[in-house]
């Protein structure tokens, strides 16, 4: 009798055993699955390209300017997404007489989304323009001593060298590189002397800075609306930045950030192993967290974006005691741009 109560016994342990351990895998199980439920149901972009020519740009650009205060506003990131949805993205296709005839339907009454409606890519192209775009136009005011400060709206992000200092630069994304490993070129190269103002193409705040093995001495700036990063390599050997610049650093559309060098493609800090002199600039578009720092980042080529920056060139002053260089006037942001 005692013998059998004590296998009784340990029959009922073993099965309490069993029954805790399946419930405690049940419970497992449910929480990994809830985790991939929630994200299968988190959606956002993970590929794009930025494909409009500069003579794509600056035609919507003018236009979206001109019709500001109209009561048809024409957007330029609608007419891009409109006409990336009918191209396909393929801006080889581009003509002036297309964007004339997609803002006469407008004024004649037709709304956007008649005019949409068939185009299933629209609201894809329209997301990522904007996430490229959304703050490059919009209300402004730049204060300058010899008149008087008055609200503007127009291109409100400058170009990323100061005005006067010459460069040069060619269609260069994805080209191969080969230092490290080979790889894809992401950014774009602008070619000028050492020592040229580096400037903020808009404002935003410094999320990195210091060396890097490729880049050199580099920069790293966070877009207000979070939606872009901007990345300034290859900075100048042992004077980098501009003095007013640190991690977590405010700063404006216009400042400058730093100088042109040729530093990199090294670990040793502080090596000029870049041949020859320039500004790699890059952004990477950033439509969830997860994806700024990670095996699947969006950067896109700046080809035709550093051509049209052009039209707004910070000017700049050095101040001969420093030697660091200032732009000229204080420029004030109104809006937040498009969306």
């Amino acid at each position: 009798m005692i013998i059998f109560n004590f296998r009784k016994k340990n029959i009922l342990i073993f099965l309490i055993a069993v029954f805790s351990t399946v419930i405690l895998i049940l419970t497992v199980l449910s929480k990994n699955n809830h985790k991939v439920g929630a994200q299968k149901e988190k959606k956002f972009i993970k590929y794009a390209e930025f494909t409009p020519t500069f003579e794509a740009l600056e035609y919507t650009m003018n236009i979206d300017i001109k019709t500001h205060e109209n009561k048809n506003h024409i957007s330029w990131i609608d007419t891009l997404a409109y006409l990336s949805s009918r191209y396909g993205g393929d801006f080889e296709k581009y003509r002036n007489s297309h964007v004339e005839d997609f803002v006469k339907r407008i004024n004649d009454g037709e709304k956007i989304e008649d005019l949409t409606k068939n185009l299933k890519f629209f609201f894809y192209y329209k997301e990522v323009y904007s996430a490229v775009l959304g703050n490059f136009l919009g209300e402004y005011r730049i204060e300058k001593p010899e008149k008087e400060a008055k609200q503007e709206y127009g291109l409100k992000v400058f170009s990323p060298i100061a005005k006067t200092f010459p460069f040069c630069h060619y269609p260069d994304f994805g080209a191969l590189r080969k230092y490290g490993y080979s790889r894809p070129h992401l950014g774009h190269d602008l070619m000028c002397a050492v020592g040229t103002p580096v400037i903020s193409v808009e404002s935003g705040t410094v999320e990195a800075m210091g060396w890097n093995r490729y880049g050199g001495w580099r920069l790293g700036i966070r877009s207000d609306d979070k939606k872009r990063y901007y990345y300034y390599a290859h900075l100048r050997q042992n004077r980098p930045y501009h003095s007013e610049i640190s991690e977590g650093s405010k700063v404006q559309a216009g400042d400058v950030i730093g100088y042109v060098g040729r530093t990199g493609y090294s670990t040793k800090e502080n090596m000029n192993n870049i041949s020859q002199s320039h500004l790699h600039l890059g952004m990477e578009l950033i439509f969830d967290e997860s994806q700024k720092d990670s095996n699947n980042e969006i950067w896109i080529d700046l080809y035709s974006i550093t051509k049209l920056l052009q039209k707004n060139k910070s000017a700049v002053r050095r101040e001969n005691s420093t030697k660091e260089f200032f732009k000229n006037y204080k420029f004030e942001e109104l809006s937040t741009g498009q969306s």
